[in-house]
C-alpha cells in the first residue's frame, strides 16, 4: 500500500485493514480510519477494545492483532496473561523443573591427600568408597550378549594385529634398507599405523556382508519384540529437534511429514514434538516463529508441538538437550532425538518405542539413517554411497559391538531418566582448545548411557530413518572441522575410570579418523624424503672395518611394492564388491538395475580418489590448527545456492593445487619414474579446484539421475514421507510472504505473533527501563540497515520493547521512515 500521508492512526489502521481477511474486521478499521480525530494510542485501544495504555501504547491491541493473524486456530488455553497482564501465548507445557547437574570428569586432590589414601589403611578404604561413589556403576546385567561380544572382538583384535604385522613385515622387504635407517622406520611405523586402520574397516565390512547374507541375526535387537507388540499409554515419548540458524523450510517440512505419518500411523497420542532453537539470526528466528505457527495450525497440532528459543545458548546442542530435560524431562519415558534435516516414519518411531518396552536394560536404541533427497553431483555422490556400502559396515559394526555401540547424535531413542542422571556433560577441565564445553557429545553420552548399565544399540534392520548429506565440498570440510574438533576433545576421556573398553575403542576410532590424515600426510612426506635420501646419496658397500665382502643392501623390489599395493587397495575396495554382490544377488532395479549400479560404483570411486588427498590435506590442516590453539574460523559464505563458485574453489583450494604442482615437479627432477606412484595424490590436488566446482552442481547431478545412475531406492520408490518432505519444501520455498525482523517490527500482524511469543522477564525497575528506551530509541534512530545483528535480537527477545518499536515506528513516522520505508518495498517486490 502507498504512503498517503494520512495520520498515524489512519496509516496504520488502512494498513491493518489490507492485512486482515475478515470483512467484518476490514469493514471495522476502515470506519475507524475516517476518524482523523483519533490518536494511534486510541487506535490501538479501539482495536483491542480495551482501555488505553500510556507505557506501552500498542499492548491493548495484540490479543486482537494474534486473532487475526492466526484465523481463530490457536485455543484458548495456549493464551494466557504475564504478571502484567499482557497476552502470552504458550508455546510449550508447563514444566516441572529437575535439578540435573554434570559430575566432574576427575576430581584434583593434593598430593597429602593421594599420600594418604594410598598408605593408610582406612584412607584406602575410604578412597574406594569414593571410587564407587564417583562412577556410581550399578551391577550390570550379565547377558549372553556380553560374553558373545567379547569373544567377537578377541577375534576382531587377533585379525587385525596379524594383518598388520605380516603387512609390515612385507613392506620390510620393499625398503632398500629393510628398515635399517631411521627414516625407513619411520616409514614402517606410519604404514602399520594406518594398515590398521584400513585392515579393521575390512574386517568390519566383511562380517556386516556376512550377517546380511546370512539374514539371521540372533542378537538383533529389532529381534527383541514383534512388531504388533502394545505399547502402554504411559510410555510417552517426546521428538526433540535442537536447531541452530537452519534453513527453516527444510527443518518445518521435515517436522510436517513426520507428524503426519504418526497421524496416519494412529499412535500420535504418545508422541509430542518440541523445537527447541538455538538461532541468534534476528530474521532466522522471526520465520521460526511464524513457521511454527503455520505448522501447529495446518497440521492442528497446538498443544502436541511445542517451540522454544533460548536466550542463554551455552554448551551448544547438548547444552540444549540439557535444558530440555531440566525443565520437561521427567514427563516423558523416552527422547528421540532428531537432526534439523532428520525426517522418520510413524512405523519407524513407534518401533523403537516397542523396542525399548521390551529391552529395560537398554538405554539408547540408534536407528540406521538413510540419506536421500541431494540433488548436487557431490551430495548424491554420498548419498549413494551410504546406501550402498553403510549397510555393511553398520551390520558390521553391530556385529562386533553389540549392546556396546555407537550413537551418532540424532535419529535414535533415548531413556531420559537414566540420561538425566548419567549423561549431563560436564566441560573438560584446564585451558586450550581442547578444553572447555564437549562440542561431539554423542559418543560421550552413549559411554556414560553403557557405564551406567544400560546397553546402547544399533537397530541396523529397522527401515524408516532419513536424514540428509551436504550438498558439496565446502559444506561437508566445514562440519569435518567441527566433528574434528569434538573428537580431538574426547581423546581425554579415554582413561576416564569405569568407561567401557569398547567405548574407549570408539573414542580412538573417532580420532583416528582425523589423525589418519596428517599421519598419511607425514607418511607421503618421509616416503618423499626415503626416495631423495636414495637417489642422493652415495651407497656404503663397507660399513665395518677390515670389511672384505660387500654389502649389497640397496635393492629396490618393484613387484614386491606392486603386490603390497595391490594387497592394500583389495582391502580398501573389496567393501564396495562384496556391496555389490550383495545387492545385485537381491536385484539391483531400484539401483538402476545392474549395469548402471556398477558403473555408479566406479564413478563414486574415481570421485572418492580424487577427494581423499583434499580431505587429507584439510584434516591435516584442522588437526594441526586444533592441537595448537590456532584460531581457524571455518565459514562458508551466504549463498542462496548449494553450488561452490570458481572464486570460492580457488579461496579454499588454491594452496593445494601449488603444493600438487610443486610435488610434482620435485617428483620429475629427483626420478620421473617415482611419478606413477604419486600421481594419483598429487594429481588429485592439482585437479581439485575444477572437482570441487563440478561436484557441488545440481545440474549433473540431476542429469546423472535422469540417466540412472547414482541411483538409491528411495529416489526410485519414495515413501510417502519423504515426497511430502519435499514437495513441503518446495512450497515453502515458493513462497514470498516471508517474514523476517523488519516485518516482526512493522507488520501489525507479524509483531503481534513475536510479541506474544516473547517472555517479558524482569519486573519494572527504573535501570530496565532506561535500557530498553535507549534501545528502542537508539533503532528508531539507527533504521533496519544500521542496526546491529545483536541489538535486532535483544529487541526481539523483549516484547516490551518490541511492542514500543512498533508504536514508535508508526506514530514518528514522519521523523524515522526508514522503517516503514523498507516495509513497503518488501511488501511490493512480494506482490510483484
Amino acid at each position: 500500500m502507498p504512503d498517503k500521508h494520512y495520520t498515524p492512526s489512519s496509516a496504520y489502521l488502512d494498513q491493518l485493514a489490507s492485512l486482515t481477511a475478515e470483512p467484518s474486521a476490514q469493514a471495522e478499521f476502515e470506519m475507524l480510519s475516517k476518524n482523523d480525530a483519533l490518536s494511534l494510542s486510541q487506535a490501538h485501544a479501539e482495536i483491542g477494545h480495551a482501555s488505553e495504555n500510556p507505557t506501552d501504547p500498542a499492548q491493548p491491541s495484540v490479543a486482537r492483532r494474534l486473532e487475526l493473524a492466526d484465523q481463530h486456530d490457536v485455543p484458548d488455553e495456549l493464551l494466557e496473561e504475564d504478571h502484567a497482564q499482557r497476552l502470552r501465548l504458550r508455546s510449550v507445557p508447563r514444566w516441572t523443573r529437575t535439578p540435573i547437574a554434570p559430575r566432574p570428569w576427575w576430581k584434583k586432590r593434593g598430593p597429602l591427600e593421594r599420600l594418604w589414601r594410598t598408605l593408610c589403611p582406612w584412607g584406602r578404604k575410604e578412597r574406594a568408597e569414593q571410587d564407587a561413589a564417583d562412577s556410581e556403576q550399578p551391577p550390570l546385567h550379565h547377558h549372553r550378549w556380553q560374553r558373545v561380544g567379547l569373544m567377537r572382538r578377541v577375534v576382531l583384535l587377533f585379525l587385525v594385529v596379524v594383518q598388520s604385522l605380516m603387512a609390515v613385515a612385507y613392506m620390510t622387504t620393499v625398503l632398500p634398507n629393510k628398515g635399517g635407517t631411521v627414516l625407513e622406520v619411520g616409514v614402517l611405523i606410519l604404514f602399520g599405523l594406518l594398515f590398521i586402520w584400513v585392515s579393521s574397516g575390512f574386517w568390519t565390512a566383511l562380517m556386516g556382508f556376512l550377517q546380511l547374507v546370512i539374514g539371521r541375526d540372533r542378537y538383533s535387537i529389532s529381534a527383541s519384540t514383534a512388531e504388533d507388540t502394545p505399547i502402554a499409554d504411559d510410555a510417552r515419548t517426546a521428538l526433540v529437534m535442537p536447531i541452530c540458524n537452519e534453513d527453516v523450510n527444510r527443518v518445518f517440512a521435515g517436522l510436517k511429514a513426520t507428524y503426519l505419518s504418526l497421524k496416519e500411523n494412529g499412535r500420535l497420542d504418545l508422541f509430542d514434538i518440541y523445537i527447541c532453537s538455538d538461532s541468534f539470526d534476528p530474521d532466522t528466528c522471526v520465520q521460526e516463529n511464524q513457521a511454527w505457527m503455520n505448522l501447529c495450525r495446518e497440521v492442528e497440532g497446538f498443544g502436541r508441538i511445542f517451540y522454544r528459543r533460548r536466550r542463554r545458548r551455552v554448551k551448544r546442542k547438548s547444552g540444549n538437550i540439557d535444558d530440555w530435560c531440566r525443565r520437561f524431562g521427567n514427563q516423558y519415558r523416552y527422547m528421540l532425538i532428531l537432526d534439523a534435516d532428520s525426517v522418520m516414519t510413524g512405523s519407524c518411531l513407534t518401533r523403537l518405542v516397542q523396542l525399548m518396552e521390551a529391552n529395560p536394560d537398554a538405554g539408547l536404541i540408534q536407528s540406521a539413517p538413510v540419506s536421500a533427497g541431494g540433488t548436487n553431483l557431490y551430495a548424491r555422490l554420498q548419498q549413494f554411497a551410504t546406501r550402498v556400502y553403510g549397510p555393511l559396515f553398520t551390520a558390521g559394526l553391530h556385529f562386533w559391538q553389540l549392546g556396546e555401540s555407537h550413537y551418532w547424535g540424532h535419529n535414535a531413542i533415548i531413556r531420559v531418566a537414566p540420561f538425566m542422571k548419567h549423561c549431563i556433560l560436564a566441560p573438560l577441565p584446564g585451558k586450550g582448545s581442547l578444553s572447555g564445553p564437549i562440542l561431539s557429545h554423542d559418543f560421550v553420552e552413549a559411554a556414560l548411557m553403557r557405564r551406567a548399565g544400560y546397553g546402547v544399540w544399533i537397530a541396523y534392520d529397522l527401515p524408516g530413518s532419513y536424514e540428509e548429506m551436504p550438498p558439496n565440498l565446502v559444506d561437508e570440510l566445514q562440519r569435518d572441522r567441527r566433528w574434528c574438533h569434538g573428537n580431538l576433545m574426547n581423546f581425554r576421556l579415554f582413561w576416564v575410570k569405569g568407561m567401557h573398553p569398547v567405548h574407549r575403542a570408539v573414542f580412538l576410532t573417532g580420532v583416528m579418523s582425523y589423525l589418519s590424515a596428517p599421519l598419511w600426510f607425514l607418511f607421503l612426506v618421509l616416503s618423499t624424503a626415503l626416495m631423495a635420501t636414495n637417489l642422493f646419496t652415495d651407497p656404503v658397500y663397507f660399513s665395518k672395518p677390515g670389511q672384505l665382502i660387500a654389502e649389497w643392501r640397496l635393492n629396490w623390489y618393484p613387484w614386491r611394492a606392486v603386490a603390497l599395493f595391490s594387497a592394500t587397495l583389495t582391502l580398501l575396495f573389496l567393501p564396495k564388491i562384496m556391496s555389490l554382490i550383495w545387492l545385485c544377488s537381491r536385484g539391483a532395479k531400484e539401483y538402476g538395475g545392474s549395469l548402471r549400479l556398477i558403473l555408479s560404483v566406479v564413478l563414486e570411486s574415481l570421485v572418492s580418489m580424487l577427494l581423499a588427498p583434499v580431505r587429507m590435506l584439510f584434516h591435516t590442516r584442522f588437526v594441526i590448527s586444533i592441537l595448537f590453539g590456532l584460531k581457524a574460523k571455518w565459514t562458508s559464505p551466504d549463498r542462496e545456492s548449494s553450488e561452490t563458485s570458481w572464486g570460492e574453489a580457488i579461496r579454499r583450494h588454491g594452496v593445494q593445487t601449488l603444493l600438487g604442482c610443486a610435488w610434482i615437479a620435485l617428483v620429475l627432477w629427483m626420478d620421473p619414474r617415482f611419478l606413477l606412484w604419486f600421481s594419483p595424490i598429487v594429481g588429485a590436488l592439482v585437479v581439485s579446484i575444477p572437482v570441487s566446482v563440478l561436484t557441488s552442481k545440481v545440474s549433473l547431478g540431476m542429469a546423472l539421475r535422469r540417466w540412472g545412475f547414482l541411483r538409491i531406492p528411495e529416489e526410485t520408490h519414495p515413501g510417502p514421507e519423504l515426497l511430502n518432505t519435499w514437495k513441503f519444501t518446495r512450497e515453502a520455498r515458493a513462497q514470498r510472504n516471508v517474514p523476517n525482523f523488519v516485518h516482526a517490527v512493522v507488520d501489525p500482524l507479524v509483531n503481534s505473533v513475536n510479541c506474544a511469543l516473547g517472555t517479558a522477564r524482569h519486573t519494572t525497575s527504573e535501570a530496565i527501563e532506561i535500557r530498553r528506551q535507549g534501545l528502542v530509541r537508539k533503532a528508531l534512530v539507527s533504521g533496519p540497515h544500521r542496526l546491529g545483528a545483536a541489538d535486532r535480537l535483544a529487541l526481539l527477545d523483549d516484547p516490551i520493547m518490541l511492542s514500543r518499536l512498533h508504536y514508535s515506528v508508526w506514530a514518528d513516522g514522519d521523523r524515522y521512515p526508514a522503517w516503514r520505508a523498507v516495509y513497503l518495498n518488501m511488501q511490493a517486490r512480494q506482490l510483484s
